[in-house]
């Protein structure tokens, strides 16, 4: 299945908003996360398996709500009670995943073409998402993750990297353009890089 990217009409590289007399290394860089594998696991209440026994990519699943484990290829959100994402660039990570949760515990679904990815970038990037994002992001660390709105629009925020601040952003695809439009607007303030 060849994947249709969902801002392929819209993104268009280029520097936008605030950006004279800045240095362009200070500017927010946004861009779409192309080409990865995005995989809900929930696991069934009858389940017997003990969650802390499983390793996808040598990763446990958090258990704790809003954190994440990661690699460099992958990283497991936790979504909600017995629900994780597996968002990874990894091959193969869709056959590990089918291998360790079999299907009478776990329910494994999927997710990868009805998602939209958006990346921010930089200094500035927390004051972009302040801008349509009630959670209190003045307290959210690396590799933390939230189920929000922005704008409306549900959203899973997650803490990538502090070097600089770095936020993948999942939206559903139908929503990804006006999403995308939204996030642009509150970043011309500050000037980016659409990359």
């Amino acid at each position: 299945m060849t994947a249709i990217s969902p801002l392929g009409s819209i993104h268009k590289k280029g520097i936008y908003g605030d950006h004279h007399k800045k240095n362009q290394s200070n500017l927010l860089e946004i861009c779409e996360v192309k080409n990865l594998k995005i995989i809900q696991i929930f696991q069934y209440k009858k389940s017997k398996v003990e969650i802390n026994e499983i390793k996808i990519d040598n990763l446990l699943p958090p258990t704790q709500n809003s954190n994440v484990s990661s690699n460099k290829e992958t990283r497991i959100l936790w979504n909600a009670p017995k629900t994780w994402l597996v968002v990874s660039s990894k091959e193969g990570i869709v056959d590990d995943i089918l291998q360790k949760c079999s299907d009478k515990n776990f329910a494994v679904t999927d997710l990868s073409h009805s998602r939209t990815v958006i990346q921010i970038r930089g200094l500035e990037a927390i004051e972009v998402l302040k801008k349509g994002c009630p959670i209190n992001l003045n307290e959210f660390k690396l590799n933390n993750c939230a189920g929000t709105i922005f704008h409306g629009i549900n959203i899973i925020v997650d803490f990538v990297s502090t070097d600089p601040n770095t936020f993948n952003l999942f939206t559903l695809r139908s929503f990804g353009e006006t999403f995308y439009h939204h996030v642009t607007d509150a970043a011309l303030e500050y000037g980016f890089i659409a990359i």
